[in-house]
């Protein structure tokens, strides 16, 4: 009996240390994963702490973390039982970012300069401003449209709707304590911005898509063959884990790295360049790393999405965040409103050009959206496409970008249309075909 006894107290001592080394380890990934949110939607946003905390961090074990806000220093602190302290820090234009392992007064001195444009977007008739039109296209069925709009809201915890016909038309709607000021994180949607800022570039005649990557740090071994267009369509060939549910390649280095891009350029190379896809955030840090060496100077390189892009397309909400070392969180960090996303979709939808002028370089939307060579048609250049997923039944021409916890941009030119849905849908909640077939149905 007493041997008995003995063993059930061991196994129970083993349960703990295994326990609290669990949590240890994981700590400083779902600390770090609190204190970014949570500054990010204070510090962007209208929303209250008390809003944020119960539906967006509630969830396990990122409900685990004590967060304390400082509003003058504009810092958040996360901990868990007072260790795995991480701290968020908001700049400039730059929005939040972790302090991981980077020096604090060197990340404050971040920040973007460049003017946000244009100045008066009341006046100015959508997409490029916020005035509306009176005259209704005649093949919207605007009853059926917003019985639609309205059947989102009865599912997956949405957030808020736009929907987007040509530059003539535009229907919203918002759940409780959104509207169309508040911006929203795009999550992975922000890969889709990336390669668009890679487009610019092309145009410029700074880079080559098909070109090996210029990257030092891989010159003298088999890393030096893989092209900007491997790293495009998540083809290169690098070791990586995409996994959000534990300690892996992805929660490493969005909560523990302050150089984001550096952490995923020291990954070898598993495989030949554009012979395997597999989708990492990583690629598309890597990229972020190669936009800013291509600019040279920093302070260009965080004015550069709001001077070439941004602003271009009247993208005013939007705030690519950063990391500590100052480089693009490309893979991850956008913060818009979604008539901001909307305009990035209308921008794709009429291939590049915005109110007459070509952003985007010729071709660069039919390269961003034919599939990758290994994706078995499902992604294409930091998009993915319809084709090989088949989300939307009976659409093959769609493509969209696609962000954590359910957010979408669908560009469906068979209709000349930009969909937005953002919210929460962790569970498969969402029946994204049977919203969008509802939406499509209302055009004739």
């Amino acid at each position: 009996m007493k041997k008995i006894k003995y063993l059930i107290i061991v196994i129970l001592l083993a349960v703990v240390v295994y326990g609290a080394n669990y949590f240890i380890a994981r700590a400083p990934i779902f600390t770090g994963y609190a204190a970014k949110d949570l500054a990010s939607w204070t510090f962007l946003t209208h929303r209250t702490v008390q809003d944020i905390e119960k539906h967006d961090l509630s969830f396990f074990p990122v409900g685990l973390s004590h967060n304390v806000i400082n509003y003058k220093d504009k810092t958040v602190t996360g901990t868990f039982l007072g260790m795995a302290k991480q701290v968020a820090i908001y700049r400039q234009g730059l929005g939040c970012t972790l302090l991981a392992d980077a020096d604090i007064d060197s990340v404050k001195k971040q920040k973007m300069t460049e003017a946000v444009l244009p100045k008066n977007p009341r006046d100015i008739y959508w997409p490029m401003g916020d005035k509306m039109r009176d005259t209704l296209p005649s093949n919207i069925n605007v009853k059926q449209l917003q019985a639609a709009i309205d059947s989102a809201f009865n599912q997956g915890n949405t957030r808020a709707v736009v929907v987007a016909y040509d530059t003539l038309f535009m229907r919203e709607k918002y759940a409780k304590n959104f509207d169309k000021n508040t911006r929203i994180l795009g999550w992975s949607m922000s890969k889709s911005i990336t390669s668009a800022l890679i487009g610019i570039l092309v145009k410029q005649g700074k880079l080559n898509v098909n070109a090996p990557v210029p990257l030092r740090e891989w010159k003298n071994d088999s890393r030096r063959n893989i092209r900007l267009t491997d790293l495009l369509h998540q083809s290169s060939g690098l070791q990586w884990d995409e996994n959000y549910g534990d300690i892996s390649d992805v929660t490493i280095m969005l909560y523990q790295k302050g150089n984001m891009a550096a952490y995923a350029m020291s990954k070898p190379a598993v495989y030949p360049p554009d012979s395997v896809w597999y989708y990492s955030s990583g690629n598309t840090n890597i990229v972020s790393e190669i936009i800013r060496r291509t600019i040279g100077n920093d302070q260009q390189y965080w004015n550069f999405p709001r001077k070439v892009l941004l602003n271009k397309i009247g993208m005013r909400s939007a705030v690519l965040e950063t990391d500590a070392s100052g480089n693009f969180v490309g893979s991850s960090y956008t913060f818009a409103t979604p008539r901001d996303w909307a305009r990035f979709g209308l921008l794709y939808l009429k291939d590049g050009v915005w109110q007459g002028k070509r952003i985007l370089p010729e071709g660069w939307v039919k390269y961003s959206r034919t599939p990758a060579r290994k994706s078995e048609e499902q992604y294409g250049a930091q998009f993915w496409l319809n084709e090989g997923t088949h989300e939307i039944k009976g659409y093959p021409g769609i493509y969209y970008c696609d962000g954590f916890h359910g957010q979408r941009v669908y560009i469906i030119p068979s209709k000349d249309l930009v969909v937005v849905r953002m919210g929460l849908n962790d569970h498969g909640e969402f029946d994204y075909n049977k919203f969008l077939t509802r939406i499509l149905a209302a055009f004739k």
